[in-house]
């Protein structure tokens, strides 16, 4: 397996608006559904997280409209949130396939499983000023809390963070016979991304029964998704409504519905704080939230204006973010 990041990083972010704008329309090989009141919706066509390894492309549409959304197992939850990390989670619900399968909360039939909501847990993409596939001009995308805007590198490569399914990909869509998205942005900007596709079979992909409670959580009390589910359709989550899907996820027991309540508990106090919290980390604030929300208010107050990449060392860098070693030190 060998591919060509450089200048990439389209798995970390979500590019189709710079295609948009140079075609006036989406990626090629993006799905095009009509909608009930007949306008059109384009979509990715994703894996079925309920599916075994020979699934079906997913009918269930996720709420959220990332399209290179990284699951994180139960494990990795825990991880980022013993390194005092919480804030740069975010949870995935979907839309139920049918009404036999769903559960009703805010007006919207959500997938679950034995009545249980289910979602992912994975990582928040703020709006940051990029400039991705040689382009010379930034642009506003959302992009991977831990990506450094300026070398397009990832800040927690090689570290425990990192997640398997970054340091798996484009490995897991090749061994089910699914585009990469080094061959989505061949498609759409040219270059050689995907430079030898040979791959063993990986282990680690979590489809099926086996993702319950590893990488597939179910949250065991509807009721208090009441707002959640519609603020995450409207992209308005709020760090308590994060918090209560990753204190499910924490709690989650693999391959399992069982939750522990003292880890649900002690998960929720560490990520809003309380009595039962406790300081695992040295630095439990840690700058990915400061620095995700500075992001948002740098975009809201821009107006059309782009500002240099180079922001991020006051955004990111001053906060303690990890340095990227850049390019030249990797060739």
């Amino acid at each position: 397996m060998e591919v060509n990041c450089k200048g990439c990083a389209g798995c970390c972010m979500d590019w189709r608006s710079l295609f948009e704008d140079e075609t006036g329309s989406t990626a090629a090989r993006d799905d095009e559904d009509e909608t009930e009141n007949g306008s059109r919706r384009r979509h990715r066509r994703r894996l079925d997280p309920f599916g075994g390894e020979d699934a079906e492309p997913s009918p269930r549409e996720p709420l959220d409209d990332d399209p290179t959304f990284v699951p994180l197992t139960r494990d990795g939850v825990r991880a980022f949130l013993k390194a005092g990390m919480a804030d740069a989670l975010t949870p995935r619900f979907w839309h139920a396939r049918d009404e036999t399968e769903g559960v009703e909360i805010d007006e919207v039939s959500v997938a679950a499983i034995a009545g249980r909501p289910v979602f992912f847990v994975g990582l928040r993409k703020p709006p940051k000023p990029v400039a991705p596939f040689g382009r010379e001009e930034p642009t506003w995308l959302p992009t991977c809390v831990f990506l450094d805007p300026t070398t397009l590198q990832c800040r927690i490569h090689e570290s425990e963070l990192y997640p398997d399914e970054c340091g798996a990909y484009p490995e897991y869509n090749l061994a089910l016979a699914r585009e990469t998205e080094c061959e989505r942005v061949e498609s759409a900007f040219g270059s050689d991304r995907l430079l030898e596709a040979d791959h063993d079979d990986p282990d680690g992909m979590l489809l099926g029964p086996q993702a319950i409670g590893a990488k597939l959580f179910c949250h065991p009390r509807p009721a208090n998704l009441e707002g959640v589910v519609d603020r995450a359709a409207a992209g308005g989550l709020t760090r308590r409504d994060r918090a209560e899907a990753i204190a499910v996820a924490a709690a989650s027991s693999p391959g399992t519905l069982a939750i522990s309540d003292h880890h649900y508990d002690r998960a929720k106090a560490r990520l809003l704080g309380g009595e039962d919290a406790e300081s695992e980390s040295e630095n439990d604030v840690s700058w990915a939230g400061p620095a995700i929300r500075e992001w948002y208010q740098r975009r809201r107050e821009a107006g059309g204006a782009v500002p240099s990449p180079a922001v991020a060392d006051d955004i990111e860098t001053d906060r303690g973010a990890p340095e990227t070693p850049g390019w030249d030190a990797l060739e």
